[in-house]
């Protein structure tokens, strides 16, 4: 997948999963969420499930909306701890 459509891909997952988690960032972090989530939904996609997605496709923003959501949970735990 190019850059673009990566980018495209982690502000709108970034985004969503902004809204969903009630959190309040800006548009770069919600880039950095975006993206990173995309890696952790797909790495446990494909480990876990054996799912492998590629392309621009809504499945991908799916994938990438759920890592996001995760890695925003697991920040915030990590966040109430310190």
């Amino acid at each position: 997948m190019g850059i673009i459509a990566w980018i495209v891909i982690g502000i709108a997952a970034g985004w969503l999963a902004e809204q969903v988690m009630g959190r309040n960032h800006g548009l770069l972090t919600n880039l950095i969420v975006g993206v990173v989530g995309a890696f952790l939904g797909g790495f446990i996609g494909s480990s876990v499930f054996g799912i492998g997605l590629t392309g621009f496709s809504w499945q991908s923003l799916i994938v990438a909306f759920l890592g996001a959501c995760l890695l925003l949970f697991i920040l915030g735990l990590v966040k109430r701890r310190a």
